[in-house]
């Protein structure tokens, strides 16, 4: 497994009178996921699907992946292999005010 210690996270950049307040939050459950692609189809369409159906996405396979948290995209990364299971390497932090107006749009 990678060592990630000298990486710095994103609660470094939290100031110290605002990490009583983290501490707080710290512990909500959140549900991180990673968009591959997308693409819209016909009704018709989804139900001529069959084991080996290939469906094209809406992505290029050299693009960053979005990283989710609960629908609100927070980042782009790549895919790597952490002990044989899937992980994803983040590349790109999305801006603060971006994430909190894209928290913004759904409320």
């Amino acid at each position: 497994m990678t060592d990630m210690s000298d990486v710095p996270s994103v609660a470094a950049g939290i100031e110290l009178g605002e990490r009583a307040n983290y501490r707080l939050l710290q512990d909500i459950p959140l549900r991180l996921s990673v968009e591959v692609g997308s693409t819209s189809m016909r009704l018709a369409d989804l139900m001529d699907l069959g084991a080996g159906s290939v469906v094209e996405l809406d992505r290029q396979a050299n693009e960053l992946l979005d990283i989710l948290v609960n629908g609100t995209l927070v980042a782009k990364g790549e895919v790597v292999t952490v002990n044989g299971k899937f992980g994803i390497r983040v590349v790109d932090v999305v801006a603060a005010d971006a994430r909190l107006s894209g928290i913004e749009r759904r409320s």
